[in-house]
């Protein structure tokens, strides 16, 4: 079992930036490829971004290339998403989501979740 807790969200202006932090506990974290997803009110549950556990490749939304980078910390079983340039459509819950399988940009590829940390961008 991998136990995934989320920090860093909180409200900002837009144009501002965030970086959220996802500290994962329990089986060894190092070797799950890490994903970002986010949910807005009514909306459905989207891909991110997602980090590989063994040569940090890194993919993104195209509606966050270029703002958002995604990396992480082995040695602290730590993943981050640094987010600038803000949009009031970043608003959402994100969360963070472990998969022992590798990359991949649907839900139901990650095992494990975390319980989501708010980001709100006015506008």
């Amino acid at each position: 079992q991998v136990h995934l807790e989320e920090s860093g969200g909180g409200s900002v202006q837009a144009g501002g930036s965030l970086r959220l932090s996802c500290a994962a506990s329990g089986r060894p974290g190092s070797t799950y490829a890490m994903g970002w997803f986010r949910q807005a009110p009514g909306k459905e549950r989207e891909f991110v971004c997602a980090i590989s556990w063994n040569d940090g490749s890194t993919y993104y939304a195209d509606s966050v290339k270029g703002r958002f980078t995604i990396s992480r910390d082995n040695a602290k079983n730590t993943v981050y998403l640094q987010m600038n340039t803000l949009k009031p459509e970043d608003t959402a819950v994100y969360y963070c989501a472990a998969s022992p399988i590798g990359v991949g940009v649907r839900n139901r590829r990650y095992d494990y979740w975390g319980q989501g940390t708010q980001v709100t961008v006015s506008s």
